[in-house]
């Protein structure tokens, strides 16, 4: 009987909480293979500046993102400041060893921290023109009513609370990265770009560029166009990941439609030379041209699988387990999954243009969390039952299972609370360790520690922490 009620207990909880993102075996591979993927992508942020072409310059791995230089015939112009002013002082060094003249103009290609935090230090003493979208800062955590809970889960999420032993890189970023004067230098544009489909341009220090509108990452974003040396400067809408469609720290909906769009613009410009917000260059004009347009390809057909799943009836829970990139996308080593993943990508999608509701009456008013795990324990023949499948799926390394197994038993409350969490606390560890893709896996590790610190305090673990 006792096996029989455990037995309709998995059931049942699998028809409760739906199906998971990856598969269990994804999750319970070799954590020495994940780490050294890991480790090979940190290759990745090596801190240099690369000489693009003549008098073009990037420098990566200074800080979470990239920022770029321009010699021109009196002056420099800069794309992207980084996001501390520690990390700028460091890159603008290296850049003072290429050229002393004065900065004349600042390009702002979107208004994320990353890119704009250490703006004064490389203006110095010069006031420069400094250009951005007119809608600028409309994407900016910081200015949204629920800043707090972003700012929480964006540190999870970058692990900048992580132990030393487990940080490996952010997916597009250094693992570690200066901590000095963050957002402490950004300077305001001056000088717009209006919105929807416009194509402004600019003359600075000798040298023609074009500003394009380019929606993707952000509502605010644009590309920076060198006809003359045949450079594209894309900012965040393209980098050696597959697509951020969504940020699981939270964000507004990313409208992948748009998204696609911008890169189809960039991928007619005939561009030598990419040059991304994050990650390393793209060089050579084929090579170029591929990962444009492969990107584009990737977004698009997630994008189109998605809204066809969607008018099919779909769940999100459903579309997760059908939209798949296609082997001629998947295999390209700049839509690994090492930032954003398809399945947060088609999540975002489905919400975007339905919101939370998934189309199933039943959870139109469902029932409490404790509520549910009520009725689940008596169907399972009492709560020790419950425990039993715990300790079990966790002694067979049954790691999402022993999760979600254990936040119906905190549901509950009583007196298996701590020991459930406990439980948790190794189960949230385990997925993270196995984990490839690092914001997901830091958003683990993260949760883990503090579930641990939580039990560890004066309360011993008598609820979860806030998200």
């Amino acid at each position: 009987m006792k096996k029989i009620c455990i037995a309709v207990l998995a059931m049942i909880l699998v028809l409760f909480t739906g199906s998971v993102t990856y598969s269990q075996e994804a999750l319970t591979g070799n954590k020495l293979a994940v780490r050294q993927q890991l480790d090979e992508q940190a290759k990745e942020f090596q801190k240099e500046v690369i000489r693009i072409t003549d008098g073009v310059y990037h420098a990566v791995g200074f800080d979470d993102s990239n920022t770029a230089m321009i010699e021109g015939k009196d002056g420099l112009i800069i794309i992207d400041t980084l996001r501390s002013t520690e990390g700028a002082e460091a890159a603008n060094g290296e850049f003072r060893k290429i050229s002393q003249k004065p900065v004349k103009a600042i390009i702002y290609t979107h208004s994320h921290e990353d890119h704009t935090g250490g703006a004064a230090v490389f203006a110095g003493k010069e006031k420069p023109d400094i250009y951005g979208r007119a809608n600028f800062g409309i994407d900016v955590d910081e200015g949204s009513p629920v800043a707090k809970i972003i700012m929480r889960r964006g540190n999870r999420m970058f692990g900048r609370e992580l132990p030393d032993k487990d940080i490996t890189t952010r997916g597009v970023g250094p693992g570690k990265t200066p901590t000095g004067g963050v957002g402490k230098g950004k300077l305001p544009p001056n000088n717009f770009l209006f919105m929807y489909d416009q194509r402004m341009k600019i003359s600075v220090a000798g040298v023609d560029l074009e500003l394009v509108t380019a929606q993707g990452e952000t509502d605010d974003a644009l590309y920076v166009w060198y006809p003359g040396k045949k450079v594209l400067f894309c900012g965040d809408n393209f980098y050696r990941a597959f697509p951020n469609l969504y940020s699981i720290r939270g964000t507004m909906y990313r409208d992948a439609s748009m998204w696609a769009e911008s890169l189809d613009k960039m991928s007619k410009e005939g561009a030598e030379f990419l040059v991304p917000g994050h990650t390393r260059p793209v060089l050579g004009k084929a090579e170029v041209k591929d990962a444009i347009e492969s990107y584009r390809d990737a977004i698009r057909y997630v994008f189109d699988q998605t809204v066809e799943g969607i008018n099919r009836g779909l769940t999100p829970d459903e579309l997760v387990q059908s939209v798949k990139l296609p082997p001629n996308l998947s295999g390209k080593p700049f839509l690994k999954e090492l930032y954003g993943t398809v399945p947060f990508a088609v999540r975002a999608i489905f919400a975007g243009y339905l919101g939370w509701f998934d189309g199933n009456a039943t959870t139109l008013f469902p029932l409490t969390p404790k509520e549910e795990a009520a009725r689940l324990v008596r169907l399972a023949g009492g709560e020790e039952n419950l425990m039993s499948e715990l300790r079990k799926s966790a002694d067979q390394q049954d790691w999402q299972w022993v999760c979600q197994l254990a936040d119906h038993v905190v549901a509950l409350g009583g007196s298996n609370v701590t020991e459930a969490l406990k439980l948790k606390v190794n189960a949230l560890r385990e997925l993270g360790e196995n984990q490839s893709n690092p914001p997901a896996r830091n958003y683990y590790l993260s949760s883990s520690i503090e579930l641990e610190k939580q039990l560890a305090g004066p309360q011993g673990g008598a609820a979860q922490p806030k998200p």
